[in-house]
């Protein structure tokens, strides 16, 4: 993901081209150190929440294991439920938490060196069998922790807000259609999910001109 995937991609596709000159360089930098054990438990705190109430969440959880960065999957097993529930997880969270554990624990969870030597299938095959771990969890940690260059969260409602206000559609696509369409940009769809979440911030920019005036 770089400026020539981004020149590639402007002339694959004409329309999303004049958003990539709107936004300019694509920022999105893989955090390849955290581990897949982690980025999952992450991923679980911070579904159906804001970032800030989702950080808040997952900060009072790591304070459960004073002078830990982050804790192991034993820790997450040992670790009594009424505690997360106290920290703000709700009971399926919690629940999705501790399979990630196990999972980790026995191996289905790859480590940070098996993860990159696995397709995007098998990952997605692996980690969609942990509770509360669906298919657009797996696409969030495809992109922003691996890296992989041509994924596309179909289900993900910034990416199809993004594409109805990029090609002016009133409605917002289908999964479907969004994937059919998609087709044109491979094997740059990460980078084209990338440039239509940031029209939504343009978009805000906008809002925010005209309400000053």
């Amino acid at each position: 993901m770089n400026s020539a995937d981004t020149l590639k991609l402007s002339k694959l596709d004409r329309t999303l081209g004049a958003l990539i000159k709107k936004v300019g360089p694509i920022t999105l930098t893989p955090q390849l150190k955290q581990s897949p054990y982690e980025a999952l438990v992450e991923s679980v705190v911070y579904q159906q929440l804001t970032g800030k109430a989702a950080a808040t969440i997952l900060g009072r959880v790591k304070d459960l294991y004073p002078g830990k960065k982050f804790p192991k999957p034993e820790d997450l097993l040992s670790t009594p439920v009424e505690n997360f529930r106290s920290s703000g997880l709700s009971g399926s969270k919690t629940a999705a938490l501790k399979d990630i554990a196990t999972k980790t624990i026995d191996g289905l969870v790859p480590s940070t060196k098996e993860i990159t030597q696995l397709s995007n299938e098998v990952i997605l095959e692996r980690l969609t069998q942990i509770r509360g771990v669906g298919p657009w969890t797996v696409e969030m940690l495809l992109i922003f922790k691996l890296g992989r260059p041509d994924v596309l969260p179909i289900t993900d409602y910034g990416v199809r807000k993004g594409f109805a206000l990029t090609y002016d559609w009133k409605e917002l696509p289908t999964p479907k259609e969004l994937l059919e369409y998609g087709e044109r940009w491979r094997p740059f769809r990460t980078t084209a999910s990338w440039y239509l979440w940031r029209s939504l911030d343009l978009e805000k920019k906008i809002e925010t001109r005209s309400n000053r005036k």
